[in-house]
């Protein structure tokens, strides 16, 4: 079978958040599995920075763009498993930034994600793929199943007996763009309309893969449930109910040949959950590293590895400050985002100097020190689709405390003093009051040496492995084959 991945990032290549993990690692396993795969992404000025020998697939294949016709050449990385293929063109990709830049997002990103659709669906003639399945992914890719169903393509005999699968990492983020981009994207004007692309007088990106996929895929069960309701669903709620039937939740994995605290070239020291000493040394370092002194007695120290987004729930740690460090725990804090909460975050750190070390960047090695070197994770998401964080805390022995939400929830089991069950601690509200409290729970089983040791044993014994969710993909593909 033949699957055809349209994405937008893909690790090690090009990334800004775990989206590129997702491609990164789910067509690996996917490969192992049996199915002939492969990946799309645009060839960023980033992939080119990184002076990879790649051969060229396709060279300047005609595709009709903007009422002239643009030459596309496809780019492919000889030393993998599987094809990861690269569209190439300047004018769209050669750029600081895969989204944005300082100034903001781009101000053509419909056109530039638009023309790497058509420029795929182009593509897979030409090398020939001829894909059984066509799997997009956020708003970026969905757009690929309009013209693949809405346009000429739909009566053409290579591309009409393809199903398709939309994965929604994010409902948040929909690509929402002028009526008029219809046209300059080659998109008929009729789409225009609250029962296809119209969205409250723009036109949806993301719900041409909510419409136009054989199945819809979320990135947690819960998750697929929570977009089906007004809270969680961005005013796609209805649409996402009546194709209810059709959303399946699959959660994310986690590559353990990748996260794994005993062979991690990043951290000070190694250890495993039979022989953690060394995760002590990691904790001393940590210390050091973000600029706090090191405590003679043991503290709790709590981190936090996120986008600083108000999705994230930052706001609700920065408003929980006090109350945390009253109870005696430290926190280090690794990201960047929103400028607003940056600030506060600086702030903050300003207030609390003894308490709180602050690193605002984006750094993997320092990122998986941090989970390393914290006893536990905070991750206080007012929604989370999957979360990636939690699983990788679990392994390297940082208890997750989480907002009950997402894949939060599905990944991560209260402790229960009863039976010595679960793997960390979750509050419901969103408030800084609800956080304070599973702190307060989670310093609690944190005195008590034995107690505490059992819980990171339950969490380093979790199994989050990409093979399963493959598996489920796999069963998924061939049930849409089989229609």
């Amino acid at each position: 079978m033949k699957i055809a991945f349209l994405v937008s990032e893909v690790a090690p290549y090009a990334k800004t958040g775990g989206l590129a993990d997702v491609a990164g690692a789910l067509p690996s396993y996917l490969s192992r599995a049996g199915l002939d795969i492969a990946v799309f992404c645009p060839f960023y000025k980033e992939v080119k920075r990184k002076g990879l020998t790649l051969i060229k697939a396709a060279d300047r294949l005609p595709l009709p763009w903007k009422g002239g016709i643009e030459l596309v050449s496809v780019w492919a990385d000889p030393t993998t498993p599987y094809p990861i293929c690269f569209i190439e063109h300047d004018g769209y990709f050669e750029r600081d930034g895969l989204y944005g830049d300082e100034n903001g997002d781009f101000a053509d990103n419909g056109e530039r994600f638009a023309f790497f659709c058509r420029a795929v669906l182009k593509s897979l003639k030409a090398l020939p793929f001829e894909a059984d399945i066509i799997h997009v992914n956020d708003w970026q890719t969905a757009i690929a199943l309009a013209y693949l169903t809405r346009t000429a393509l739909a009566e053409d005999e290579f591309y009409a007996r393809m199903r398709s699968v939309c994965t929604i990492h994010n409902l948040a983020y929909q690509g929402l763009f002028p009526q008029a981009i219809l046209e300059s994207i080659g998109l008929p004007g009729r789409l225009f309309h609250p029962e296809a692309l119209e969205f409250w007088g723009q036109v949806n990106f993301l719900k041409a893969g909510i419409l136009y996929a054989s199945t819809v895929t979320t990135v947690s069960p819960r998750y697929g449930r929570e977009i089906q309701t007004p809270e969680f669903g961005f005013g796609l709620d209805g649409l996402l109910r009546r194709r209810g039937a059709d959303i399946v939740g699959i959660l994310n994995g986690v590559d353990y040949s990748a996260w794994d605290p005993s062979s991690d070239p990043s951290l000070p020291a190694r250890y495993t959950s039979a022989d953690p000493t060394g995760k002590a040394a990691c904790k001393r370092e940590l210390f050091k590293e973000f600029g706090l002194p090191v405590p003679r007695n043991d503290l709790p120290l709590l981190g936090l590895v996120t986008r600083l987004a108000g999705q994230k729930g930052v706001d609700i740690l920065i408003d929980a400050f006090g109350g945390i460090f009253a109870l005696g725990a430290k926190i280090v804090v690794l990201g960047e985002g929103d400028s607003a909460l940056q600030n506060a975050m600086l702030a903050a750190g300003e207030r609390y100097p003894s308490f709180l070390g602050i690193k605002i960047c984006f750094d993997e090695g320092l990122a998986r020190r941090v989970y390393a070197g914290s006893d536990m994770l905070l991750v206080p998401s007012r929604f989370e689709p999957c979360g990636l964080t939690q699983m990788y805390g679990l392994r390297y022995g940082a208890v997750p405390i989480v907002r009950i939400t997402g894949g939060l929830d599905d990944t991560i089991e209260e402790y229960n003093p009863a039976d010595g069950t679960g793997t960390g601690f979750k509050f419901a509200e969103p408030s800084a009051a609800g956080l304070v409290g599973a702190i307060r729970r989670a310093l609690s089983a944190y005195s008590r040496k034995n107690v505490w040791a059992g819980i990171i044993r339950n969490g380093m014994a979790r199994e989050f492995s990409w093979a399963r969710s493959a598996g489920r993909y796999v069963e998924l593909y061939e049930a849409l084959a089989a229609k």
